[in-house]
């Protein structure tokens, strides 16, 4: 069920009036949002329903016999190594089964024991890695005491609340669980900035990604070799573009949503190609999972307690994992090293630039940045190293005389650039003006945009692109 779809229209619009009827009930209202969110991702598969309850009552068992031996610290860590070892146990057979036993079987033929090795096809449960992660968080932050222990409904409904399952943001324990904890309470405030991220991600989404997606970047993909530098380079910036869109879009909308059910998410992005150093880029870009991959791997590795080599180990590996994390693919690793190396090349450059070298102008460093993540993206977008390779071949080839873009293409890379260039608080001042409209006005005008949207997008709804993580 896609959240750009009538059908997830309707399916909000009942979990939304059945939501706050029952808000004389807090834990009837939270079993209502439970099973409903549970019908959200059956409606993708039901077989793996099961696997989303089992992976809530996993992560509070395992909470909960930490918390229970609270005086007996060796059999705290114990009860925390086996449920993290759990979690990744999940992941990695529904995840990395099939790629280790590739590689596994690669390995056996460089050495000359070529075998057939049995590989079972093993469906990939949509949104693993954000709910495995999450219960993750959530046993470290329980092992740290950094936050109280859930009861068991709030626990499963943490892992399965419906906006933010299938591509986050991550939500951690600490910050959604104290507010499953009584009903909450809905002001004008919430509901017009609610409404305003609907539909400023339903025009990122419908409009500027799947159009790009579709219509330039899937077809010069899909066969580097038959088109021109020029377009293989502009579709390098339409994947850039494109998957800000859709990704942010995605974010934009969950937090609506849960805004609109009474609800705060943190924010996951801010203008993330404004940065002018990787270092920051990543202070900006999938905000809840770097947070994440700094708090409980990078930090759990050393960080920059232990001395520089340690940090420059500590970064490099986080990153490489970070990668790993997005798919079991070495494109996603080399992804994940271009942003280690680079992260710790401006590690470098900071400790030991000449003191007399004047500072890079913040201009060439958000161009510089850009251009090293828009060369990442290519590793990242493409399907096999093999393809990345002849794409980055036929931009050297310096064919500039073609091109297959259309000027909407080119004018939706220009517009998807240039929102990087408003505001950062320009949704929450219009967020201000839009709650001080009488209900009438504010529903007329988001259905009039809503319509217009629906009128400029392509056909059909193209699978947000972090669906696959």
């Amino acid at each position: 069920m896609l959240f750009p779809t009538l059908t997830f229209g309707l399916f909000f619009l009942a979990v939304y009036a059945v939501a706050w009827g029952l808000k004389g009930s807090n834990e009837w209202r939270k079993i209502f949002l439970l099973v409903a969110s549970w019908f959200f991702y059956g409606a993708w598969d039901w077989r793996f329903v099961a696997l989303l309850i089992f992976s809530g009552f996993l992560n509070w068992g395992a909470a909960w016999l930490i918390v229970h031996f609270e005086n007996d610290q060796k059999r705290r860590k114990l009860f925390l190594v086996l449920g993290v070892i759990a979690n990744l146990c999940i992941l990695g057979w529904f995840k990395y089964y099939g790629f280790f036993m590739e590689q596994f079987a690669a390995l056996l033929a460089g050495f000359g024991w070529e075998r057939d090795l049995y590989i079972m096809q093993v469906v990939l449960p949509i949104g693993i890695s954000f709910f495995t992660f999450q219960g993750m968080s959530y046993l470290i932050d329980i092992y740290r005491r950094q936050t109280e222990p859930a009861r068991l409904l709030d626990m499963v409904l943490l892992m399965s609340f419906f906006p933010h399952l299938v591509a986050g943001p991550i939500v951690r324990a600490s910050h959604l669980i104290p507010q499953f904890q009584s009903v909450p309470k809905m002001d004008r405030g919430m509901a017009a900035m609610g409404l305003l991220l609907i539909i400023w991600g339903l025009f990122k989404k419908a409009v500027i990604a799947s159009y790009l997606a579709t219509e330039f970047v899937d077809p010069v993909f899909f066969d580097p070799a038959a088109h021109s530098s020029l377009d293989l380079i502009l579709a390098a910036y339409g994947y850039a573009v494109q998957i800000y869109c859709d990704f942010s879009a995605y974010s934009d909308m969950a937090i609506g949503l849960a805004a609109l059910l009474g609800y705060r998410f943190p924010h996951n992005f801010n203008q993330p190609y404004r940065a002018a150093s990787l270092q920051d880029f990543w202070r900006r870009w999938h905000i809840s999972l770097s947070s994440w991959l700094r708090d409980y791997l990078y930090i759990s590795l050393g960080g920059s307690r232990h001395g520089r080599a340690r940090l420059y180990l500590a970064l490099m590996t986080t990153m490489l994992l970070g990668g790993l994390w997005h798919g079991a693919s070495w494109n996603f690793v080399i992804w994940g090293a271009i942003h280690g190396g680079v992260l710790v090349a401006e590690r470098l450059w900071r400790e030991y630039r000449p003191a007399q070298w004047p500072e890079l102008p913040t201009a060439a460093g958000i161009v510089i940045t850009f251009h090293i993540v828009t060369l990442a993206w290519i590793f990242f977008r493409s399907a096999t190293f093999d393809d990345a390779s002849q794409y980055l071949v036929g931009i050297a080839a310096l064919d500039f005389t073609t091109t297959t873009l259309a000027p909407l293409g080119l004018a939706l890379i220009l517009i998807g650039t240039a929102l990087h260039a408003l505001p950062s608080n320009a949704i929450q001042r219009n967020a201000l003006w839009v709650r001080r409209q009488s209900a009438v006005m504010v529903g007329l005008g988001a259905g009039a945009l809503i319509l217009i949207i629906d009128a400029m997008r392509p056909e059909g709804v193209e699978p947000f692109i972090y669906y696959q993580f």
